[in-house]
């Protein structure tokens, strides 16, 4: 099983720290962003331990396509509003995808965005011009993200993901990162999963999808609100996210967990032995909100 979290990359172990983390947790895989998610300030890759944290992959058995790579929230490449959301937009994601490929990384999973006050036409088209502007590198895939459609985010859909990617310049360069809650709460029926797959072969090709966030959520299908809760502590259960972990059809694809500190605290490990071992402790989680 393919199967990891969310890791800090903070200073002074940088990206070795991040690998050590997922290590920590029995993880396999990791996700992370290459600098704070709400501003454009960034370390040069080359002062962030790249090659240990390589060799600390490599020790690991470890391939770096393990090492996904999350776009900032601040790239809206669905704004047509303002134009300086615009240009950022543009020049932080080109700037975001040499990073990736300078760190070996493979993909980058990135918000397809929110089209504020216009439509969901208009921000779909939108979003496939800047994606246009920008040029990604041939070992690097970006994996737009299922959304819940909370506000005017488009991405709700599996059409709307197809409508952007049928538009691209460098549709091989694409792909699609698949998030259980946002899936959920957008109102697809992923207690019946391979329906769900069927329905996302069919309008966009089972084949583009290259990451999957495992998520509980905090709501009820087609809520439309985007809230992660713990494995099993949301209205998914265990039972549907382990299946979806086991799911041979996506054997292949990393399973990253983003789900909610307890406290202060990481609950990945526990979370990772659970879907590994298919054997879900609740007092586990409990005894963790309990020393809170």
């Amino acid at each position: 099983m393919i199967i990891g979290c969310h890791v800090q990359m903070k200073a002074p172990r940088f990206l070795a720290g991040s690998v050590e983390e997922a290590l920590s947790y029995g993880a396999n895989a990791m996700m992370l962003y290459t600098g704070a998610p709400q501003n454009t300030r960034r370390r040069p890759v080359s002062e962030m331990k790249l090659e240990e944290a390589a060799a600390l992959m490599k020790e690991n058995g470890l391939p770096m396509d393990r090492m996904i790579i999350h776009a900032p929230y601040i790239i809206n490449p669905a704004n047509s509003v303002k134009p300086e959301v615009a240009e950022l937009a543009v020049s932080f994601l080109q700037q975001e995808i040499e990073r990736t490929h300078e760190i070996g990384a493979k993909y980058l999973v990135l918000h397809p965005g929110s089209y504020t006050t216009t439509d969901a036409e208009t921000g779909i088209s939108t979003a496939v011009k800047h994606l246009n502007m920008v040029n990604v590198a041939e070992d690097v895939t970006v994996c737009l993200e299922t959304m819940a459609g909370k506000g005017s985010e488009i991405g709700r859909t599996f059409e709307q993901l197809a409508q952007i990617l049928e538009g691209l310049k460098q549709p091989e360069r694409y792909g699609v990162c698949f998030d259980t809650c946002h899936t959920n709460d957008a109102g697809y029926d992923i207690n019946d999963f391979d329906s769900v797959l069927d329905e996302f072969d069919r309008v966009i090709g089972l084949d583009r999808m290259h990451v999957i966030h495992l998520n509980d959520s905090k709501n009820e299908k087609g809520a439309g609100k985007d809230r992660h809760a713990n494995i099993g502590r949301g209205t998914i259960g265990f039972d549907i996210l382990r299946g979806i972990a086991v799911n041979p059809r996506t054997a292949h694809i990393a399973k990253i967990l983003e789900t909610p500190y307890i406290g202060s605290k990481p609950p990945y490990g526990y979370e990772i032995e659970m879907i590994r071992s298919g054997v879900y402790d609740p007092a586990v989680l409990d005894a963790m909100e309990k020393s809170r």
